[in-house]
């Protein structure tokens, strides 16, 4: 390993320290469809799942069987119909859908019982627990159509998987349940794995899809999406259920590809992540600064500082006015902030600031419009900023220069003529 190479090891070790605190213990749900078990990257995606369950994530792995279902029946010169996008099981094909379900499902325990590769004595061991921790029922009869063996699922037995979780046991749970008078039915395992992530209020739900997630207009690929602003989107789809779960308590859904290598780290353990998380409510806020942002705002602004952008400020100079600041917050990270200080019916716009990895979200702009907010509430009549390095931008949101000789007196008096800073203003209406 080179010199750089390590480096970067080591930061994106650092980088990643704060979530595998914050995961551990958590209970996450993952999704895996039979497109990714044929997938030429699903070894890899078997042992970032062994690395989760050594990093003490309890994990529940609902798979699908869709296209090794479709091609079993090929082989044997059957076929199913569908009605409404869902599969009809007859009594003919369902000992066929058993026989490929149950052959996933030991192909399946068999990997994951490999443990982790080359590991410390007493990570090689992992144990997978399936089982029957679902109550089925049919679907019946709709819009005139038997579904026969094809069902829903009527309950999640939840202590049964917390039992199971808390021996640190990885649990496999596959699109088949059982009813109580012993039927079996062929469930969506998209739905099944919905509905345990809601029954357990898992802390993620994580669906492994063809695409990187949702796009937008441009082909990019939408970072964070809150349920509130998902467009009507196809039933059965990753989004429609994800959606679903949110509402019924889940925390975080993600959509990640599977066949990127490290999409489920990527997303898990970078602040940005690989895919679409779709949530509530977004984890990125808007607000108030306290004490414990002292120490990101000091990192946030060190090097606009360091550059000569911003004037420098002693941590006890921050810890003192903390509550002069707002700031954008991103999972914990500060990623912005900006500081109001009042001079009789005048407001100085100071120490705004965006971390350059994050300036393309009109972040500054956000924070510009609460600082007027705010400035308006204390009945400002006007907002200035004095800057070296940033006119273009001020200007363009109708900051206009004035005179040095037209700052507030007591602001005068701490004027650095070697800074030489250039003094603008707007009027707040």
């Amino acid at each position: 390993m080179s010199q750089i190479s390590k480096r970067q090891h080591a930061e994106w070790f650092r980088d990643s320290s704060p979530y595998i605190n914050s995961h551990r213990g958590k209970t996450f749900v993952l999704h895996l469809p039979g497109e990714a078990i044929d997938h030429q990257n699903f070894g890899n995606i078997i042992k970032d799942v062994l690395l989760l369950n050594s990093l003490g994530i309890q994990l529940v792995i609902v798979f699908g069987a869709a296209i090794q279902i479709d091609r079993h029946l090929a082989k044997e010169n059957l076929s199913s119909i569908s009605h409404a996008q869902i599969r009809i099981t007859s009594s003919e094909i369902l000992p066929l859908i058993e026989e490929v379900i149950g052959k996933i499902r030991f192909n399946l325990e068999a990997s994951l019982s490999k443990g982790v590769v080359n590991a410390p004595e007493g990570l090689h061991d992992v144990l997978v627990s399936s089982g029957n921790f679902l109550k089925a029922k049919p679907l019946g009869i709709v819009d005139g159509q038997d579904f026969q063996h094809t069902g829903s699922i009527r309950k999640v037995n939840t202590h049964a998987l917390r039992h199971q979780l808390d021996a640190n046991a990885i649990v496999l749970i596959s699109p088949l349940g059982i009813s109580p008078s012993g039927e079996i039915f062929n469930i969506n395992s998209k739905e099944i794995a919905t509905e345990v992530a809601a029954a357990l209020q898992a802390e993620k739900l994580i669906f492994l899809c063809k695409d990187h997630g949702i796009t937008d207009d441009k082909g990019e690929v939408i970072n964070e999406i809150q349920i509130g602003d998902i467009p009507e989107s196809e039933p059965f789809s990753e989004l429609s259920f994800a959606s679903e779960a949110c509402k019924k308590g889940v925390s975080r859904c993600h959509l990640l590809a599977y066949a990127e290598d490290g999409a489920l780290l990527e997303e898990l353990f970078t602040r940005d992540g690989s895919g679409t998380q779709v949530t509530r409510s977004s984890y990125e806020q808007i607000r108030r600064a306290g004490p414990q942002d002292v120490g990101g705002i000091i990192e946030l602004i060190r090097p606009l500082e360091i550059d000569g952008a911003l004037k420098k400020r002693p941590r006890e100079l921050i810890e003192a006015e903390i509550e002069q600041f707002i700031v954008i917050s991103r999972d914990g990270m500060i990623v912005s902030c900006a500081a109001l200080y009042p001079f009789g019916k005048q407001g100085e716009l100071a120490c705004l600031a965006t971390h350059p990895n994050y300036r393309k979200k009109n972040r500054g702009e956000v924070l510009l419009k609460a600082i007027e907010a705010e400035a308006k509430l204390m009945d400002l009549n006007s907002l200035f900023v004095l800057t070296t390095q940033s006119a273009h931008w001020f200007t363009e949101r109708g900051f206009i220069e004035q005179s040095i000789s037209t700052l507030p007196e007591s602001k005068q008096s701490l004027y650095n003529f070697q800074r030489n800073s250039k003094f603008f203003e707007k009027p707040l209406v």
